[in-house]
């Protein structure tokens, strides 16, 4: 199976001493996130977890539990966010140039198979207009280049939260995709990447741009160094998405990022009320057990394929 850390909220920015106490205990407790008594008790052993996928817009407080993360044997695999906006979106997001220079190190550490650059969501307003996107990917692929030779792109879906925390946005035109995938599709070539859309439903294979997979069963085998079973499935968590299935660890309302166009936060009252439960020693990543907890553990198979072929 497939540990998701996280698409919830960014555990490797303000969780990353959580979780590594996680690890070193083998186990984590994850409240469902609609029903909120029933736990779910997931192992962190290599016995049934083939990898851990993070996703984050800054890596560098994992950086120092990298030595000891890998000692664990788990396969590891990080998106790094990295995006051209300022705080008047991204709130609370490092400087661009930090964060790039976390993702260069991270490469370093890990290898270029077990990183990925995420420049997503894509919006167009009158300040972050399509020439301002061209230039600044430019900049980004040209400074990654050699530490990343895969890049993920996807413009904006409005969903709910979104259009609550950033009143105004809009989609972008299918014109304005289809020059924008050409552009940065081109510009990554120029850099050694490869470039890739996940669950866009506009096909953008005639701009260069690949439908892929984020979680693909050939970046796995790659990052876990293991031959998965033919058979998994699908993720059925959005429209458009052939991703492998994953188990989340995270929390809906807990990233202080508080990006906009954030489809995981509800508000930054909340955000701020659940962040100051958080408790590095627990096994939960918001608050403590209650006596009305459920406790049941999770369903986990691993992917691995241990048949051994002859050839």
């Amino acid at each position: 199976m497939l540990i998701f850390a996280s698409g919830r909220t960014d555990i490797p920015a303000f969780y990353s001493e959580w979780f590594m106490n996680r690890v070193r205990a083998g186990f984590v407790d994850v409240r469902n996130p609609y029903y909120g008594e029933q736990v779910a008790r997931y192992k962190l052993t290599r016995d049934v977890v083939d990898c851990i996928v993070f996703c984050t817009k800054n890596p560098a407080p994992m950086l120092p539990y990298l030595d000891e993360l890998k000692s664990f044997g788990l396969g590891l695999y990080f998106f790094v966010t990295i995006t051209p906006y300022e705080k008047d979106v991204e709130a609370n997001v490092p400087p661009k140039n930090e964060v790039l220079d976390s993702f260069i190190e991270l490469s370093r550490a890990l290898g270029i198979e077990r990183v990925c650059w995420r420049y997503d969501p894509i919006f167009v307003d009158s300040k972050y207009s399509v020439s301002f996107h061209i230039k600044a990917f430019r900049q980004m692929a040209e400074k990654l280049r050699g530490y990343s030779d895969r890049c993920i792109i996807s413009f904006i879906d409005l969903y709910q939260k979104t259009k609550k925390n950033f009143p105004g946005v809009k989609e972008v035109s299918e014109s304005d995709q289809k020059f924008l995938a050409s552009s940065l599709s081109r510009i990554a070539f120029e850099n050694g990447i490869k470039i890739e859309s996940c669950a866009e439903k506009l096909d953008l294979t005639s701009c260069g741009v690949e439908q892929g997979a984020c979680v693909s069963r050939e970046i796995v085998e790659k990052a876990a160094g293991i031959h998965l079973l033919p058979k998994i499935g699908l993720s059925v968590l959005r429209k458009h998405c052939i991703c492998l299935p994953t188990n989340d660890i995270g929390a809906y309302n807990s990233c202080p990022h508080l990006c906009k166009y954030c489809y995981a936060n509800y508000d930054a009252k909340l955000v701020e009320k659940n962040y100051a439960l958080h408790n590095p020693q627990s096994s939960f990543l918001l608050g403590e057990s209650k006596e009305s907890d459920k406790f049941h553990p999770a369903k986990q198979k691993s992917f691995r394929d241990e048949q051994l072929f002859l050839f």
